[in-house]
C-alpha cells in the first residue's frame, strides 16, 4: 500500500472521513455495477449558482479522496430535473408572460424566454455543462426527461406503483390534511394539455402497469407508469433515482434534512439502500441571515469570482461545510490569502499533512505553485492608501517589491491585481472614511512618521515592522493590537490590514510619511 494510501486511511480531513464511511459500504462486497456512484442534483427552473457549485466541488473533494484509498473506480453524475413541471416563473429571466403560458409543462417543453435552446431547461442544462467545464470538473451529465422517457427508469417506477401502498405510509405523516387527501407519489403528464398533474391516483393496476386518475375537464384516463407517462413527486422521485441508478454517494443541505430521510426510508422500501452522504450548512449574510435569492442579500458567485479566482471559492467550500458560515465581501481577501498561504506551504510538507492541506482537496491533489509575492490584502491596503483605480498603477507598486514579476510569470498575481483594484473601487473606496486620531494616537503616528523619515533607505519589511512595534509600546498602547487598529482606521480607514511594515516596504517610505502627514494635518508636521 502506497504512502498516500496509508495516509488517506487515517487522514482527518472531513472529505477522507466521508470517504471511509463509504468505503465501509463496499466492505462485504464491491458494487455489482463496477463503480461507485456519486451524483449531485440540479434544478433547471433557475440558472447554476452558488449552490450548485459548492455541492460538486465538495462532492469531488469526497470523490478524489475516495480514490486515493480504494482502487474502486468511480463516476460522478450532474443530474438535471428538467422533467418538472414549471410552478412558478423565474424573476431573473426576461420574457415572463411567456413563461407563465407554459407554467406546468415540463421544463423540457417551456418555451426558451432567451430564444436560444429547444427549451428553456434545454438552455438551462447547456449553462449547467459550460458552468462545470469551465472549472474543469469531471463528470457525466443525466437528463430526467431522457431517463424517464428512454426507459432508464420503467423498472423501478413499476416497483414503485408495486409499492405504492408502503410509498403512501412513509409520505402521509409528513403531510397536511388537505394534502393526504390528494397525494399521490404518481404525477400524471396529461396527453391533453401535456401539463405536470398534481391530482390523486384514483386506480392502479399492477399487472397493466397503469394508474388511472382524472383530467382537470373530469375525464378519466388511464396511463402507464412507464415511458415518460407520469413524474414522480420530489421525494419518492429522489428515492427511485437512487435506487434505479445505485447512487452510493449524494449530499445535500441541512435544508433537505426531512427530504433525506424519507427519501431514504422510501428508497430502502423499493429494496435498495439508500446512499451515504452527509448534509451541509447553509450560508448567511453578514447579518447572520439566511442568503436567500429572492432577497438579494448575501454574496454570488459571480461576485466572488469578480474579484477573486474559483479556487479561492473552492478553498472557502472546503473549510468546515458543517458549520454555518458567513458569507460576505469580506471574507474575499482572507479567503484568498489563506490559500496562497496553504500553496506555499504545501511542498514542504510531510504526505500526511499534505492530503490535511486544503489546497489537496481543492485541486485534486495536485496543487500548483503559489505565485503571489504579495498578499491579496497587501495589494488591497496599497489600493485605499494610494487610491489606486487601475492595474497599471498596481504593477507600479508591485514591481517596487517583485521587479521582475509580470502578469505572463504571475498569471496568480495578475488576477489578483486585478480583483484587487476592482474590489476597491467597488467595494471599499464608496464606504471608507478614515477617522481623526485621538491626542495620543497622534503623537504615537507623529513619532512613527519621524522615525520612518529618518531611518535609512535598505530596511526590508521585518526591520520596518520592528520600527512600527517600538513606537507601540514606546507610546503604551495595551494590548498593542489597539496601536495597529489605530494605524489602519486613521490612515487606511478600516479596522485591519496584513503587516504595516510589509506595506511600507511595499508602498515605500516616502509615500507613507506622506500619508501620515496628509492625516495629521500642517500643524503636526515637526
Amino acid at each position: 500500500m502506497t504512502e498516500l494510501r496509508d495516509a488517506a486511511l487515517t487522514a482527518k480531513a472531513w472529505p477522507f472521513e466521508e470517504a471511509r464511511r463509504l468505503l465501509k459500504r463496499f466492505e462485504k462486497t464491491p458494487p455489482e455495477k463496477g463503480y461507485a456512484l456519486f451524483e449531485t442534483g440540479y434544478g433547471p427552473s433557475g440558472l447554476p449558482h452558488l449552490g450548485t457549485f459548492g455541492e460538486v466541488a465538495r462532492t469531488t473533494m469526497v470523490r478524489r479522496a475516495f480514490e486515493a484509498m480504494s482502487d474502486i473506480p468511480t463516476k460522478l453524475i450532474a443530474f438535471s430535473d428538467d422533467m418538472d413541471g414549471l410552478r412558478k416563473v423565474p424573476a431573473n429571466v426576461p420574457n415572463g408572460e411567456m413563461l407563465s403560458e407554459d407554467l406546468n409543462l415540463p421544463l423540457t417543453k417551456v418555451r426558451d424566454p432567451f430564444g436560444e435552446h429547444e427549451s428553456f431547461a434545454h438552455n438551462n442544462n447547456a449553462r449547467l455543462r459550460a458552468f462545470l467545464d469551465g472549472f474543469g470538473f469531471e463528470y457525466e451529465f443525466a437528463s430526467s426527461t431522457e431517463y424517464y422517457t428512454g426507459g432508464k427508469f420503467d423498472e423501478m417506477l413499476v416497483r414503485c406503483l408495486e409499492r405504492y401502498d408502503a410509498i403512501m405510509k412513509i409520505m402521509l405523516p409528513t403531510l397536511g390534511a388537505d394534502r393526504q387527501a390528494t397525494y399521490s407519489p404518481f404525477l400524471p403528464v396529461s396527453p391533453k394539455t401535456g401539463h405536470v398533474l398534481q391530482v390523486p391516483t384514483l386506480e392502479r393496476n399492477v399487472e397493466r402497469g397503469t394508474i388511472v386518475y382524472e383530467e382537470p375537464d373530469g375525464e378519466r384516463v388511464e396511463v402507464a407508469v412507464t415511458g415518460g407517462n407520469v413524474k414522480l413527486q420530489w421525494k419518492p422521485d429522489w428515492a427511485m433515482r437512487w435506487a434505479a441508478l445505485g447512487v452510493d454517494y449524494e449530499m445535500a443541505g441541512k435544508d433537505l434534512i426531512d427530504s433525506v430521510t424519507q427519501s431514504s426510508k422510501i428508497c430502502k422500501a423499493l429494496g435498495m439502500p439508500p446512499p451515504e452522504g452527509f448534509n451541509y450548512e447553509l450560508f448567511n449574510d453578514e447579518k447572520g441571515e439566511k442568503i436567500s435569492k429572492s432577497k438579494g442579500n448575501g454574496l454570488s458567485m459571480e461576485e466572488w469570482l469578480a474579484y477573486a479566482p474559483a479556487e479561492s471559492l473552492s478553498y472557502f467550500m472546503f473549510q468546515k461545510p458543517k458549520t454555518a458560515k458567513r458569507l460576505y465581501f469580506d471574507v474575499i481577501p482572507k479567503a484568498v490569502d489563506e490559500y496562497h498561504q496553504q500553496l506555499r506551504a504545501y511542498p514542504d510538507q510531510e504526505v500526511a499533512k499534505q492530503i490535511a492541506n486544503p489546497v489537496w482537496h481543492v485541486h485534486e491533489g495536485n496543487p500548483p505553485t503559489s505565485d503571489m509575492p504579495v498578499s491579496y490584502s497587501m495589494l488591497l491596503n496599497l489600493a485605499s492608501a494610494a487610491g489606486v483605480e487601475d492595474t497599471e498603477t498596481m504593477w507600479g507598486f508591485i514591481r517596487k517589491y517583485a521587479p521582475d514579476a509580470t502578469a505572463q510569470t504571475h498569471p496568480a498575481l495578475a488576477e489578483a491585481a486585478r480583483g484587487a483594484v476592482r474590489y476597491y473601487n467597488e467595494q471599499v473606496a464608496p464606504f471608507k472614511v478614515r477617522r481623526a486620531p485621538d491626542e495620543k494616537e497622534r503623537a504615537a503616528l507623529l513619532d512613527l512618521r519621524n522615525r520612518l523619515a529618518n531611518a535609512p533607505s535598505d530596511l526590508d519589511g521585518e526591520a520596518l515592522q520592528s520600527i512600527v512595534y517600538e513606537v507601540g509600546m514606546a507610546h503604551e498602547f495595551d494590548p498593542l493590537r489597539a496601536w495597529f487598529t489605530a494605524i489602519y482606521e486613521t490612515l487606511l480607514g478600516q479596522s485591519q490590514g496584513p503587516r504595516f511594515g510589509g506595506f511600507v516596504e511595499l508602498y515605500g517610505v516616502p509615500e507613507t510619511v506622506a500619508m501620515i502627514d496628509e492625516t495629521l494635518g500642517e500643524q503636526g508636521r515637526m
